[in-house]
């Protein structure tokens, strides 16, 4: 892959200020993985709807002071589960702990994020190209930890129709991005079959996002 040319075993150049960062998330999976499913018993994953009326691909749901929302009034963060009105679960140490440590790998010092959007793909679920803006300072860079059965992470340029770079990924990958690659497109292909030996046949993305 002369895509990650002379760079360090476990940290990968994508693209300037993108890096992929090889089984980073490992080193404390169990916590991770105990920490997952008591945010999701705490606000069940559920599968949004676009501003069209559309259900998404993914089942969703958030942890920290601000959540990712979807719904007829478009995409937005909010202090509050809409299911419940009650404010989304805390984010566990473990999560604040793994992605102030990955984004520090990748060059962006003192990434404290305030939201945790957590997907859930089933086989052959997909996310389309996008782009994330919804945050209010885009200085701030993006950290997404993969976990469970394997997905193709399509990460491509500032228009939707450039060329993407398809980047493989297993459990335990960590993909950091911001600076000038903060607002690229990028979207999950569609999930082949397949099974973990803990999640199943799930793919679990902990997407870390300074939203507020």
């Amino acid at each position: 892959m002369d895509l990650f040319e002379n760079m360090q075993p476990n940290k990968l150049e994508i693209i300037k200020d993108a890096y992929l960062l090889k089984s980073y998330a490992l080193t404390n999976e169990k916590a991770l993985l105990s920490d997952l499913e008591q945010a999701v018993s705490q606000a069940p994953l559920r599968h949004m709807m676009t501003k069209m009326g559309f259900a998404m691909s993914a089942a969703m749901t958030n942890c920290g002071v601000l959540g990712w929302v979807s719904d007829h009034q478009g995409y937005r963060y909010d202090m509050k589960d809409p299911a419940t009105n009650k404010p989304w679960p805390v984010m566990p140490a473990s999560f604040q702990q793994l992605a102030t440590l990955a984004a520090a790998e990748a060059g962006f010092n003192d990434f404290q994020p305030d939201a945790c959007l957590i997907n859930q793909y089933q086989v052959g679920a997909s996310m389309g190209l996008h782009q994330d803006k919804n945050e209010l300072d885009f200085n701030q860079p993006i950290v997404s930890v993969s976990l469970g059965i394997p997905a193709v992470f399509q990460f491509g340029g500032l228009n939707r129709m450039d060329k993407t770079h398809k980047i493989p990924l297993m459990h335990g990958d960590i993909v950091v991005w911001g600076g000038q690659s903060r607002i690229h497109f990028h979207g999950i292909a569609p999930l082949k079959m397949n099974t973990h030996p803990i999640l199943g046949a799930y793919r679990y993305n902990l997407t870390f996002r300074k939203a507020g």
